[in-house]
């Protein structure tokens, strides 16, 4: 309590959470052009170049893990396009033929593999460019790929792995 003023002195309230607003057709005698707030979720724009990068992460890392042989070619037929499936399959089985005593780190390839960065650049309205650096347990590598866009879905139609 204040001596001077007699108020008692307390802590304020918190203040409520309002809901951001959407602007929709109000009901009948709504003024037109007038907010109107709606519960619900707010809608959210999408933003392609991210969209881009996310796919071509998990795409980079998926390849990598053919390479290793803990993943089947098989998985990413429906993100590459048959010519990059086809290369990368016989890349992996090349991979697979290296006999572990040849060289000291023969068996060690492909361990481990983490996607560090992935970086999008767009050429045109349907096709993007990436690349992605990615770690091993022996070595950094860097990984190329051209994404186009087919019927709504965004497909790799080159993959280069360095």
């Amino acid at each position: 309590m204040s001596a001077m003023t007699g108020i008692r002195e307390t802590a304020a309230p918190p203040l409520p959470t309002v809901p951001p607003l959407r602007l929709v057709t109000g009901p009948a005698g709504t003024p037109a052009g007038e907010a109107v707030r709606v519960a619900g979720p707010t809608l959210r724009v999408v933003d392609e170049g991210h969209e881009i990068c996310l796919i071509a992460r998990s795409t980079v890392q998926a390849a990598i893990e053919v390479l290793a042989g803990t993943r089947p070619a098989q998985q990413l037929a429906r993100r590459l396009d048959q010519r990059c499936l086809t290369a990368l399959q016989h890349r992996a089985a090349l991979t697979r033929r290296v006999p572990s005593g040849s060289s000291p780190t023969a068996g060690r390839l492909h361990r481990n593999p983490s996607v560090r960065s992935v970086r999008a650049c767009r050429v045109s309205e349907d096709v993007y460019e990436a690349s992605a650096v990615v770690v091993e347990e022996l070595r950094v590598r860097a990984v190329a790929l051209r994404l186009e866009r087919s019927r709504l879905v965004w497909r790799v139609t080159a993959l280069e792995i360095g």
